[in-house]
């Protein structure tokens, strides 16, 4: 067993989301795998495992702890300008080639993975809480590595952070089920699920299945969170007209409000052929967006060069509500009732109760532990 794999299996508690099974296996319901774990085993995350028949998971640190603007997680309907103390552990469900976290997501499964030992800290909830309030955060946000797969340790969080009024958050890759979505969403507000393509043959090399990821988004929504749905645009992957449409069309039918943001690959880890998104690129994937019905579209990652795709913008008036560059709010025009100043429409989203606090051309940081 790697030095790495001692240190994870010490930071673990008995977990709650499995069930027994007959000689010594448990069923894992974290997320969309359901692996079946034997004794000794570990489920495809590598991070959660069976010992003497019960599931043990990932409890009591971090990896990476920042202090975020929230554009960046990105959700673009939820408090904007607000500060999102983030945090993140070890492992996932997936092998992208692409991931740009890959050092934390990857641990456990790629060797050269081994030196995020020394990212790891021990913590509380307590203390992730009073770091956010520290920052003036409003919300917590679970990233860097998928939640789901340490839905146990967020919860934990998330009860301390809900007791202190704030927001909490997901940013996953909405392999969920109907289990996990119920242990979580009591404590939940926000949901961000990235849509990787619209091909399973695809979808099945990133290591999930394409059906869970659309099943997903529709249990976050039926849960009452708030989702926001991302798809990184990768050229010769995903970025055709046909499966853009696709993605568009399957986001209408769940909701019009649900806001789609098309963003920019780059170069990264094991997937270096690809060229770099361009900016007409991401603007053709908007547009087939807006075209399909959808009233809240972005283009991110080439802040300045998508014109209109990083502003919000009423769907019924055209009026500016919020103008942005890159992660920081410019101006911002949303009423106190989250409706258009111009036209009255209503805006979704969970927005301020007070428009005069958002703040404007602020910037995040890293913390020093």
């Amino acid at each position: 067993m790697s030095s790495l794999a001692n240190i994870l299996d010490s930071l673990t508690i008995e977990g709650e989301l499995y069930e027994t099974l007959d000689g010594g296996s448990l069923r894992c319901f974290a997320c969309g795998h359901r692996c079946l774990i034997r004794e000794g085993k570990r489920g495809i995350c590598q991070v959660r495992f069976n010992r003497g028949g019960k599931l043990f998971v990932p409890h009591g640190y971090v990896a990476a702890l920042q202090n975020d603007p929230i554009e960046k997680k990105p959700f673009s309907h939820v408090l904007p300008g607000a500060n999102a103390l983030t945090f993140g552990m070890l492992g996932c469900d997936y092998h992208c080639p692409y991931c740009q976290n890959w050092v934390t997501s990857q641990a456990m499964r790629d060797p050269a993975s081994e030196v995020s030992a020394q990212f790891i800290r021990k913590m509380t909830p307590q203390r992730i809480v009073e770091y956010a309030r520290s920052m003036d955060a409003s919300v917590v946000v679970s990233s860097y590595n998928e939640p789901l797969i340490t839905s146990e340790w967020a919860v934990e969080i998330f009860k301390e952070a809900k007791a202190n009024g704030l927001m909490c958050a997901y940013v996953s890759n909405g392999n969920n089920t109907t289990e996990v979505i119920k242990y979580i969403a009591p404590y939940l507000d926000a949901y961000k699920v990235d849509l990787k393509c619209m091909n399973d043959k695809n979808y099945r090399k990133l290591g999930g299945t394409l059906q869970h990821t659309l099943d997903g988004i529709k249990r976050a929504r039926e849960a009452g969170l708030w989702v926001e749905v991302v798809t990184l645009v990768i050229p010769g992957f995903n970025d055709s007209n046909e499966e853009l449409w696709e993605a568009a069309r399957f986001l209408v039918e769940q909701s019009v409000d649900i806001p789609w943001h098309v963003t920019a690959f780059h170069k990264d880890y094991k997937m270096t052929e690809p060229d770099n998104t361009d900016a007409m690129t991401l603007i053709r994937a908007a547009e087939i967006g807006r075209e399909a019905g959808l009233r809240y579209v972005y283009a991110g990652n080439l802040p300045g060069y998508v014109g209109e795709y990083e502003d919000t913008l009423c769907p019924a008036c055209n009026y500016r509500l919020i103008k942005r560059r890159g992660y920081v709010i410019r101006e911002y025009n949303i009423t106190a009732d989250g409706k258009c100043p111009k036209c009255g429409e209503k805006i979704g989203g969970l927005w301020p109760r007070d428009p005069t606090t958002v703040g404007l051309n602020g910037i995040g940081h890293i913390l020093k532990l």
